[in-house]
């Protein structure tokens, strides 16, 4: 094989809680995590000459070792000695600092793309023990679909899939840093936590009413003070007809389920005239074998 194509999802975070802190300064985190169909494509070519050439639709994303998709190509590389070279094309469509996984998704995709490209046979599982080495969300953008996260992202339990549902996702520009996210929260002090697992339950039940109602991120509890905008949006999708939003990760894309296609559309719509300057994508969300095919 000479070439080959791979698509990098993004993710939501339908639930999203922090259960503690390690002494490395790590949170630990017990999240349901799903795929949605916004993507990136990751083009890969065979070359001759050895290294790796990363090239980009955008002018701001870095393009040497600071890329996670360079240094997934690397480590396999240089792991298996590949002798070969690679140029990596990414045409990104999923938002930068947006809570939707974009650079971890590209880091999977890079992984099982040079996996494939260069014939290595590692399995899904083998290459998740790669990811957790590059980001802590690496693993489950391997896995895909429906999940519960546990420890710092890496500990995943497969979940039924959500049943059938539009998902209106809204990335204002603002570019919210994880970072400080984290930094700012104090774990400890958080008055409410997510019902996890009734929405474990209503997973498996089916029940997408179930699932709408608890949606909840403890990590709102930072980023709405510092940036109204968040709860803004989250209104206006409830307002639109939305089941219930809720901003994704640590920010700042914000998501509505919609039960009713042609309220979603509309809602679609009016948000495109609400807020032109954002970046706004009606979608569904993917379930593993799709993401693993």
């Amino acid at each position: 094989m000479e070439n080959l194509t791979r698509k990098a999802y993004g993710k939501l975070n339908l639930s999203l809680d922090i259960v503690g802190k390690r002494s490395d300064g790590y949170h630990l985190v017990r999240m349901i995590m799903q795929t949605v169909n916004l993507y990136d494509v990751l083009e890969f070519r065979k070359t001759k000459e050895p290294g790796i050439v990363l090239t980009t639709n955008r002018s701001d994303l870095p393009t040497n070792q600071n890329n996670l998709i360079y240094r997934a190509a690397a480590l396999l590389m240089e792991k298996y000695s590949i002798q070969e070279g690679v140029r990596i094309h990414l045409k990104k469509h999923i938002p930068v600092a947006a809570g939707m996984a974009g650079g971890s998704a590209d880091c999977a995709a890079a992984l099982s793309g040079i996996n494939t490209l260069f014939s290595l046979g590692l399995s899904t599982e083998e290459l998740m023990t790669f990811g957790i080495s590059l980001g802590a969300d690496v693993p489950y953008c391997l896995l895909g679909g429906t999940a519960l996260s546990e420890g710092i992202g890496e500990i995943l339990t497969p979940l039924p899939d959500v049943p059938p549902c539009k998902v209106l996702l809204v990335k204002p520009d603002i570019d919210i840093s994880t970072k400080w996210v984290y930094t700012t929260l104090d774990w400890k002090s958080l008055t409410y936590h997510p019902d996890i697992d009734g929405m474990i339950s209503s997973l498996h039940a089916g029940n997408l009413t179930g699932i709408s109602k608890r949606l909840s991120n403890v990590l709102e509890s930072v980023t709405i003070p510092a940036y109204p905008i968040i709860q803004s949006i989250k209104e206006t999708m409830l307002e639109l007809g939305a089941n219930n939003s809720l901003m994704s990760g640590s920010g700042s894309t914000v998501f509505g389920l919609y039960t009713n296609e042609t309220l979603a559309r509309n809602a679609y719509q009016k948000c495109i005239a609400l807020y032109p300057k954002y970046q706004i994508d009606l979608v569904d969300f993917v379930n593993r074998q799709a993401i693993q095919e």
